[in-house]
């Protein structure tokens, strides 16, 4: 008996999305660095593991380690303990390990399939989440509420542009300094938290008169421009499709718009709340605008691989909605409240949203999410063979 009636993705969207070829160019340092270590762990793992379930196991022990961390620092100006940070420094590094080797499990078994792209974004689009406050929060970047906004913001945007450009090139492009080597640094900031203290980023450099933690940041923010920089070469410089238009020929620009519905309001809201509801909870505001930023980042991957229109209105938006109406009759209800209601409402629209698309493509790919039928064969009506890289 299906719960939902109306499908989620159309069959023109699921024929489209069979016949998707995983194109990606990468000339990360890091990368080329790390594969001989990726390349033995995949052996290690038994060959009736599904790549998914690898991928998902690196996700919730990325999350539960993250949330561990800023439960002892909610407001991210508290000193968390060290061991927190040694913690959620492992849980990144085992979630960037099987992250890295879910695809090769996937070819390795025969079993290279769409929906393992689809889902493998679309864990990367929540870790980003709880990578970035995980960071500010080892820091006590809270204490400088404008930077802390302006980081997490960045790293979800940057995320959301690099599959913007994918939805207009039709290939995924990563460069010398992109993924791997933020999460390489991100690890090195929580191990020196953990070594050193968290108070360590609070030093004043005598010569600048400026606290530790604002170096790093800095030059996070440099790197940003150069990817935003790169990002938006290729957006303008046009797109694969008919007169230079995306993979489903429609505008290159048009993708702006659901971002800008996710970052505009966190903005106002942010300054316009008359309680300090983002200087008094900024990790709750973070995590409540970056998964309706996630939820909106696996709609344009959904669009990118079933070559189909992004609509510009997602279901999530009523979240940040309800604490925009609040403040505009005067703040009825308390906005923490409201908040939690928020957080509670886009996170059930992003599990609804994801358990649906998941169930309608395997479905379609005769395929299951978390299993191998035939461990080492061919998985489903589809040639895994052909499949490049997942």
């Amino acid at each position: 008996m299906r719960v939902f009636k109306d499908r989620i993705l159309s069959d023109s969207q699921l024929r489209r999305l069979g016949e998707h070829q995983y194109s990606c160019q990468s000339v990360s340092i890091c990368d080329k660095m790390l594969q001989p270590y990726w390349n033995w762990l995949v052996q290690k793992v038994p060959v009736w593991f599904a790549p998914n379930l690898l991928t998902i196991m690196g996700l919730v022990v990325n999350i539960f380690t993250a949330l561990v961390l800023v439960g002892f620092s909610p407001d991210a100006k508290q000193e968390p303990p060290r061991w927190s940070c040694a913690l959620c420094a492992i849980g990144l590094f085992v979630y960037q390990s099987l992250d890295a080797i879910d695809g090769k499990q996937a070819r390795r078994t025969g079993s290279a399939n769409p929906l393992g792209e689809l889902f493998d974004h679309g864990c990367d689009s929540l870790s980003t989440v709880f990578v970035a406050v995980s960071a500010c929060t080892a820091v006590q970047l809270g204490n400088y509420p404008a930077w802390m906004f302006f980081q997490c913001f960045c790293a979800m945007s940057l995320f959301y542009c690099a599959h913007w450009q994918t939805y207009v090139s039709g290939t995924l492009r990563f460069g010398k300094v992109d993924v791997t080597e933020a999460q390489i640094t991100i690890m090195s900031i929580l191990l020196i938290s953990a070594i050193f203290g968290p108070s360590i980023w609070s030093i004043k450099l005598p010569t600048l008169d400026v606290e530790v933690k604002l170096i790093p940041i800095a030059i996070a923010c440099a790197v940003a421009l150069i990817l935003a920089q790169a990002n938006l070469t290729v957006i303008l410089a046009g797109g694969v499709g008919k007169n230079g238009s995306t993979v489903a020929g429609t505008s290159v620009l048009s993708p702006v718009i659901p971002i800008l519905l996710v970052v505009l309001p966190a903005f106002i809201i942010y300054q316009k709340s008359e309680q300090a509801l983002y200087q008094t909870h900024p990790v709750l505001y973070i995590f409540t605008f970056g998964l309706v930023a996630a939820k909106v980042t696996n709609r344009l991957v959904v669009a990118h691989m079933t070559k189909s229109d992004m609509q510009m209105w997602d279901y999530s938006i009523v979240g940040p909605a309800m604490l925009f109406f609040n403040q505009y009759f005067n703040t009825f209800i308390n906005e923490y409240i409201v908040l939690w209601m928020a957080l509670i409402w886009v996170t059930m629209d992003l599990l609804i949203y994801c358990y649906r698309v998941c169930h309608e493509i395997c479905a379609f790919l005769r395929v299951e999410l978390f299993r191998i039928p035939y461990p080492g064969g061919p998985v489903g009506p589809y040639d895994a063979a052909s499949e490049k890289k997942r």
